[in-house]
């Protein structure tokens, strides 16, 4: 069925039981090359937010319905069928939600764009209701937070239906140097749909994945550094790393009050941007927030242009290629379709070295991990096992079986040995990374030349799962809009060996409105994105 022709489907019924897939079949689990396409086209897998809008407006279905067929399509496909594994819990408040939402629909008319559409969040954001929230960590599991972040009461106020939350790399991959993304304690480990022995990336690996997949209409992850543009590249998603302070992060488990930010996940540009405008808004608990309401927007859709590449200038950052001859080559061939819509390419634009950046920002998130990760565990409740970073380390040691099977705790040994921010160590380090990364690096080179954004490859294709070695990362460009604080988009620009690669744009702080502009016009232009087959390994027939 394609994907219109789902609109003009009613899902009550038995007509919800084929929105997953078809009963009785299985995967190839044991590898090999076959696909699990074999399986009957999936209704959901591709339909957009504004398609759903539609059908609950022409009462095709209900956001009851509709909430039914993802948690059918999560139980047949993520936990059965190519087992995904990106759900770590689904919520069992899901279709009284719905229900509720319908009525109000129907009394009321719906909110905005993401009335009764099903939202899955990261297990890193904080919800005090029958869903955990944990970081993958097995110490968490019984702990209640005090109230929901703030993020969660933006969607829970735009109408969305929280469906559940994703698996992750445990605490958003600042556990060990030696992690493999995607694996939690609590959840296991995540697959990429595209190819099920390659790796989500992470942090927000499940929101990669169950996005990718169609197990929700769309995600939210959080990134720190890379954690919603690396797995939105590698599980061909648009991911949006927003301005630090647009999205507020009380209630979200935290790495960096200087880098820290929640942003979505989704299919589509415009998927991507409905999210967005409900997360975005002042917080009093959250002072980085204090501009939102000025300098950010409630609706970024009106952001959207098919033709959003003509006359923009865009800066090509050369030191973030190289590292892989295929992601090359096709983000060359982007490159030329950018020029022949219009786009004025500056190219090569010189950017500052990323050594001495990443230097400073990792001595600044040692610092802020273990101030930030005390403050959160201190305000759970009675339950929780642990109260401190050191708690926590003592924790992972009793239950080492458990929580530290492949790899250890380095990072958390590090942090703990780092004493309060007012250190002059701290304060030396965060005014570097700030310097290098904003004075000298994403400002200065958008000064120099006029830029409107800069573009360079996401980062390189899924890598193999590897719990002994770890995480293979070949490259990426997310350390300086991450380490400024500064918004970061990126959109599918193509495959190689079946494996999705982004394409970045990221610019100035509160630049969200240009890059979406830019990355919608991309979009409409490249239609690079093509939803996952399941298959078992890499086709190396079809580089």
């Amino acid at each position: 069925m394609k994907r219109r022709e789902f609109l003009n489907v009613g899902l009550a019924g038995s007509a919800l039981a084929a929105a997953g897939v078809a009963r009785g079949s299985t995967p190839d689990r044991a590898g090999g090359r076959g696909p699990f396409s074999d399986f009957p086209p999936l209704k959901l897998d591709e339909t957009t937010i504004a398609e759903l809008q539609e059908g609950l407006r022409t009462g095709a279905f209900t956001s009851h319905d509709l909430t039914e067929a993802y948690l059918r399509r999560i139980e047949e496909i993520d936990k059965g069928g190519p087992g995904l594994n990106a759900v770590i819990e689904v919520n069992p408040d899901a279709r009284e939600i719905a229900r509720i939402l319908d009525e109000e629909r129907a009394a009321k008319g719906p909110r905005g764009p993401l009335h009764g559409i099903p939202i899955l969040i990261k297990d890193h954001i904080a919800t005090p209701d029958r869903m955990a929230t944990t970081a993958g960590s097995l110490a968490l599991e019984k702990a209640l937070p005090p109230e929901d972040a703030f993020a969660v009461r933006k969607l829970r106020e735009a109408g969305a239906v929280l469906l559940g939350k994703t698996n992750l790399s445990e605490w958003a991959n600042f556990r060990s140097t030696r992690s493999t993304s995607g694996w939690s304690g609590r959840g296991g480990q995540t697959r990429n749909p595209y190819v099920l022995d390659r790796n989500t990336s992470g942090s927000s690996s499940g929101s990669g994945a169950a996005a990718a997949a169609g197990l929700c209409a769309a995600a939210v992850g959080t990134e720190t550094d890379g954690s919603i543009v690396s797995p939105s590249s590698v599980n061909g998603l648009v991911g949006i790393k927003p301005t630090v302070g647009l999205v507020s992060r009380s209630g979200i488990i935290p790495i960096s009050r200087t880098q820290d930010t929640a942003g979505p996940m989704a299919r589509t540009v415009a998927d991507a941007a409905a999210v967005l405008g409900a997360l975005a808004g002042a917080d009093s608990g959250d002072e980085a927030t204090r501009e939102a309401d000025v300098r950010g927007s409630r609706d970024y859709l009106k952001f959207l242009d098919p033709e959003g590449l003509r006359g923009a200038r865009i800066g090509v950052i050369r030191s973030f290629f190289g590292f892989h001859d295929r992601v090359d080559a096709l983000i060359e061939a982007r490159l030329e379709d950018m020029k022949r819509l219009g786009a004025i390419l500056v190219d090569p634009v010189e950017f500052p070295s990323g050594r001495e950046l990443g230097s400073a920002e990792f001595e600044v998130m040692l610092y802020e991990f273990k101030a930030g990760l005390n403050a959160y565990l201190a305000g759970l409740g009675p339950e929780a096992p642990v109260r401190t970073l050191k708690d926590l380390i003592d924790y992972n040691e009793r239950r080492r079986g458990l929580e530290m099977p492949y790899f250890g705790q380095e990072l958390f040994l590090q942090a703990e040995e780092k004493g309060p921010l007012t250190d002059a160590a701290y304060l030396d380090a965060l005014k570097k990374s700030l310097r290098l990364s904003r004075t000298e690096g994403i400002d200065a080179v958008m000064d120099k030349h006029g830029l409107d954004a800069l573009a360079a490859p996401t980062d390189g294709p899924a890598w193999l799962t590897d719990w002994i070695n770890g995480d293979h990362f070949s490259g990426g460009c997310s350390t300086p809009a991450a380490a400024a604080g500064y918004p970061h988009v990126t959109v599918p620009a193509g495959f190689v060996f079946g494996l999705p690669v982004g394409l970045s744009f990221f610019g100035r702080a509160w630049s969200e409105p240009v890059l979406i502009r830019i990355a919608s016009g991309f979009e409409q232009a490249t239609k690079a994105r093509k939803p996952p087959r399941f298959l078992a390994t890499v086709d190396f027939r079809n580089p």
